[in-house]
């Protein structure tokens, strides 16, 4: 192997990566749990489609133009590499192979539109949503992951290394990019049928406790990953992702009893995955009391974020916005204020001395990502739905989008025994759909048992 080669650190990234591979079926089943019964499959689908495609473009352009030899201004990659042509496997990148680099930023990229699914769970096609994740990949990330993620000696990305925003593992480029494209996705696709009058409570809590923690388990590898080196960044990194979740999940917590008068599951949940959004741009430039005050915001933060879909109308299904949009802005903001200057960055923010010069480029860097980003996806998602439809029919979206899309169901309702097929379901909504007659039967039972309170969200 050349100078400079380092198996250790080489180990850790693959691991690494191997870590931020295995959030997406966290993340499949922390959306899944979170659905009604009848969407199940098609929530976890979408995250799996996510992994095919962004794999495939990836190797065909998508490293290229996200870390390709920058093509003017820092704006995107030339196309020097693409195929994966001319990487050799003895070309490093700091002192691991160019390939694990790569396989390691991949994870980040098949995650990245997975997390936008959860904005428009219920109702749309899947053939529309595949061509979403490649147009959108193709046109936002991997833009945005060569404005922040490359660095060439300032003549990188525009926002990381040009002008000095921090983003250490994807605040901006991943939660802020993917939480407002979910944004503009409710809005292209409307609301679902019966938002805001049928109740929409998740069907299996234990499957959101199952993801979440995934997630948290896999974001050791996002977050620490993101040193690219086995050093005292990464267990930084590490530490910080851990008490910064903790005090998310208790700052939910607390605001959910405060608010709603209970402690939830459903809240620790997503206040840990609240967390874990917040300290993803901060975990290598903060110190570990930094990153417990950015957690304890982002988990209150976040948990008053959600109900902003009911004050302005948006039917944002699983809170992408409330949590990654809102706490990826949290999270990237609160550099500017906490960062030291001795952990993984020299930049230091207000609190220990740097003024409001820091604040300010993350300030540039979260609107920046946000605009474009934003404009983009609305624009991709209306040409989708004004060619080949992105929204499934109000028959398949009552009836249930598994049978549909998919032509299974999650459960065998079967099981609970003919009797109580025959006494609670009506004829009528078993025939409705009739590519979905097997399983009609089995979603008006779980209908009819729901109880009649809002949502618990």
């Amino acid at each position: 192997m050349p100078d400079g080669f380092s198996a250790g650190d080489t180990a850790f990234v693959l691991v690494s990566a191997a870590l931020v591979m295995v959030m997406t079926p966290g993340l499949a089943f922390f959306y899944g749990g979170m659905v009604r019964a009848k969407s199940t499959l098609n929530m976890l689908a979408m995250s799996f489609l996510s992994l095919g495609i962004v794999s495939v473009l990836w190797v065909l352009y998508g490293y290229s133009l996200s870390f390709g030899p920058d093509a003017g201004a820092g704006l995107i990659g030339n196309l020097d590499f693409l195929g994966m042509d001319g990487i050799g496997l003895d070309d490093l990148a700091g002192t691991i192979p160019v390939t694990a680099f790569s396989a390691f930023q991949l994870m980040f990229a098949v995650i990245t539109p997975a997390l936008i699914s959860g904005a428009v769970a219920d109702r749309a096609k899947f053939t529309a949503w595949g061509l979403f994740v490649a147009l959108w990949v193709t046109v936002v990330y991997f833009p945005v992951a060569h404005w922040v993620f490359f660095f060439d000696g300032g003549n990188g990305g525009w926002l990381g290394d040009r002008n000095g925003v921090i983003d250490f593992a994807g605040g901006t480029a991943v939660h802020i990019n993917a939480g407002v494209a979910g944004l503009a996705l409710c809005l292209v696709l409307g609301r679902r049928i019966g938002f805001r009058k049928d109740p929409m409570r998740p069907h299996s809590l234990p499957l959101v406790m199952l993801g979440s923690g995934l997630l948290w388990f896999g974001w050791f590898g996002f977050n620490a990953g993101s040193a690219l080196a086995a050093n005292g960044v990464a267990a930084m990194a590490l530490i910080n992702t851990q008490v910064a979740t903790g005090a998310a999940l208790i700052g939910w917590l607390v605001y959910e009893k405060l608010r709603h008068g209970a402690f939830t599951t459903l809240g620790a949940a997503s206040g840990a995955v609240a967390g874990l959004v917040a300290i993803t741009p901060a975990c290598g430039s903060v110190s570990p009391l930094g990153a417990v005050a950015i957690g304890l915001v982002a988990g209150a933060a976040c948990a008053a974020a959600i109900s902003l879909k009911y004050r302005f109308g948006f039917d944002d299904s699983l809170d992408v916005v409330g949590v990654h949009a809102v706490g990826g802005a949290i999270g990237s903001l609160l550099v500017g204020l906490f960062a030291t200057g001795t952990v993984g960055q020299s930049a230091k923010g207000l609190f220990y001395g740097g003024g409001f010069e820091q604040l300010g480029k993350q300030a540039m860097g979260v609107a920046v990502v946000a605009v474009y980003s934003f404009v983009l996806s609305w624009l991709l998602a209306k040409a989708i739905d004004r060619t080949i439809g992105f929204r499934v029919s109000e028959e398949v979206e009552v009836a249930g989008i598994d049978q549909a899309e998919h032509a299974e169901s999650a459960y065998d309702f079967s099981a609970l025994g003919s009797g109580l097929g025959r006494s609670s379901v009506a004829p009528a909504p078993v025939t409705a759909v009739p590519a979905a007659t097997a399983t009609a039967a089995a979603t008006a039972v779980a209908r009819s048992t729901e109880k009649t309170e809002v949502d618990a969200r």
